[in-house]
């Protein structure tokens, strides 16, 4: 009995120790901090506002540490348009010898294919022509056979990983409001899923976000609820899906993912 009685403030030590361990929880992560720029119809001031937030100068040439980079798609050679050959890294360039406007840092990932088109994808669809309207002059894109692009950024001209921490998109003719978005990624940690606004006066949306305390390597584009494909119309022409293109993108300079 002497035995027992002593080992039993140890018991209750021991279960005491259990309870504070199984009642720890671990603090919370911080919050991911962000900068939301978005409008519909007239999106000139959403723009200017994102511009200036990446950065007021404007970079066309590699070798840059800060400002900004704008990709539109006109200048696509006529061989990668109205298919489905536009190349995964045609705007990062990597050849030294190679146009400096092609060195922008922008990557589709790998198994992504793009079209780039200039008949605002009636080719497919006839009644995409009252649907889609390029923001700057003609061409626009969407990927193919699915709703979803995903782009990675490389310091420009290089094969080099890259990181930036602003990124925006003019959307076209979004209709449902919870159908568009871009969900932002640092490595494999999610930085949130952010939804583009509906279209109002004009087709155009726009949808910039930004983080100050981020490192963004991946954006993952979902354009409404269903690929802009043959034969498909878009809810507004008398279909059953909200079909969505895109034209500009704007992001800060790509730096090289460790720094």
């Amino acid at each position: 009995m002497k035995q027992l009685a002593a080992l039993l403030p140890m018991a209750a030590l021991l279960i005491c120790s259990c309870s504070k361990d199984d009642d720890y929880n671990e603090p919370p992560a911080p919050a991911v901090i962000s900068t939301v720029v978005k409008a519909s119809g007239d999106i000139t001031a959403a723009l200017t506002q994102f511009r200036s937030i990446l950065g007021d100068s404007l970079n066309t040439t590699p070798g840059k540490t800060s400002g900004r980079r704008e990709v539109n798609w006109d200048g696509v050679p006529a061989a990668n348009t109205n298919n489905n050959s536009f190349p995964l890294d045609f705007f990062n360039l990597t050849d030294p010898n190679g146009a400096a406007g092609r060195k922008r840092g922008l990557v589709y990932a790998t198994g992504t294919s793009i079209r780039i088109d200039s008949s605002d994808f009636s080719e497919l669809e006839p009644s995409n022509a009252a649907e889609f309207d390029a923001f700057s002059n003609k061409k626009i894109l969407a990927p193919v056979g699915t709703n979803l692009t995903t782009a990675l950024f490389k310091v420009p001209g290089t094969n080099t990983d890259a990181s930036i921490k602003g990124f925006g998109v003019v959307f076209i003719d979004v209709d449902d409001a919870n159908a568009t978005s871009i969900e932002f990624f640092s490595g494999s940690k999610s930085l949130g899923v952010f939804k583009a606004p509906v279209r109002t006066s004009s087709s155009f949306s726009f949808l910039g976000v930004y983080f100050p305390n981020e490192k963004v390597t991946r954006v993952q584009i979902t354009t409404g609820n269903a690929a802009i494909a043959t034969g498909t119309k878009d809810i507004s022409a008398g279909g059953t899906k909200d079909l969505v293109a895109m034209d500009d993108f704007f992001y800060d300079e790509p730096k090289q993912a460790g720094n």
